[in-house]
């Protein structure tokens, strides 16, 4: 089983804790083949998370609960601009030796900077620190819009939601997209979920493909770049060279589902997709998703995810909000005062 390790460092924000293990821990439980062993382990000089509300763990795991993982993960800390505590360097430069995949998010970043294993290469952090990363660190290559940077075995994102969208690219790069998709509904159902509501409940994952050597995957990838046309199960059964018979057998048999059934789920899925990234008004993204009105879009996005479109939008928005806060507030009791402080480095 992959062991990842998610290296505390003091002052980290709870959120940034606890993102990996909401991701990790979703794909395990909605796909049976998916298996991850979640360590969190602290550096010396942890006392505890950063504000708005600090918070101490308890593990057993030291720096050493690095020395056999797979993947190593290092969130975001209060004292980003100090030079990293005793031994943090060395077991990140010890990982990354013997092959391990380290991944950092946030100002986490700075950490994995000051041990020189990204000289040379591309990396990201926090859009607003993006630009302090540069000048410290001039043989790093920043991308300023803090977009998740692949640069193998070195991964690395912006903050905030950051964390999770770096934990989908992992999942992504070791189960597939299908599997990183309806993980991240998951994640955010849950996060949203109304008191009382059993996230157990939710749909069953609608990308759970089981690719044999005539896969369904071309047919599905042109599904999905077609939602907005009024496919039929003879145009599919064209595409994939298949009787509606056979297609339907195929698609029972590799993703669980008929082919209409996982084309209205990939149409759910695209609208969210749409709500939590742009601007777009439901008519729009009715037209887009081939739902056609924006009554049909709400009674199918209603039945999959349990909540209206709108409501969808504004409870994405409010946890970006939310947790743009927090982050906010923990870096600011960061900041250093006075000339050359944190005004001279904010972009």
């Amino acid at each position: 089983m992959p062991v990842i390790a998610v290296l505390a460092l003091d002052g980290v924000p709870g959120h940034e804790l606890t993102g990996p293990g909401m991701c990790f821990g979703t794909a395990a439980r909605q796909h049976p083949h998916v298996a991850y062993e979640l360590r969190y382990c602290t550096a010396p000089g942890f006392r505890g998370t950063g504000s708005p509300a600090p918070f101490v763990i308890d593990t057993p795991w030291g720096l050493e609960g690095l020395a056999d993982a797979d993947t190593v993960l290092l969130p975001g800390h209060a004292g980003f601009r100090d030079e990293p505590e005793p031994g943090v360097a060395d077991a990140l430069r010890a990982a990354a030796d013997r092959g391990a995949r380290i991944g950092a998010f946030g100002t986490g970043t700075f950490a994995l900077a000051a041990t020189g294993l990204l000289d040379g290469r591309r990396a990201a952090t926090g859009r607003q620190y993006a630009a302090e990363l540069a000048r410290r660190h001039p043989l790093i290559d920043v991308d300023p819009e803090g977009a998740v940077v692949d640069a193998d075995p070195f991964h690395s994102a912006a903050g905030v939601l950051g964390g999770l969208d770096l934990c989908l690219h992992l999942i992504t790069l070791d189960h597939g997209v299908p599997v990183a998709i309806e993980t991240e509904r998951q994640v955010f159902m849950q996060l949203h979920a109304p008191a009382g509501a059993d996230a157990e409940e939710a749909p069953p994952a609608a990308s759970r493909l089981r690719a044999g050597p005539h896969s369904l995957g071309p047919t599905i990838r042109w599904m999905e770049a077609h939602l907005d046309h009024p496919l039929t199960l003879n145009d599919i059964a064209d595409h994939a060279g298949l009787t509606v018979r056979g297609l339907n057998r195929r698609f029972q048999a590799e993703t669980g589902l008929s082919p209409l059934q996982y084309l209205l789920r990939a149409r759910v899925q695209a609208a969210q997709r749409l709500l939590e990234r742009g601007d777009e008004p439901v008519e729009r993204i009715a037209a887009r998703t081939g739902f056609g009105t924006p009554a049909n879009l709400r009674h199918h996005f209603q039945h999959h995810t349990g909540t209206g479109p709108r409501v969808y939008r504004t409870a994405f928005r409010s946890l970006v909000a939310t947790l743009t806060w927090a982050e906010g507030k923990n870096t600011e009791a960061a900041e250093p005062e006075g000339p050359g402080g944190a005004d001279e480095h904010r972009t």
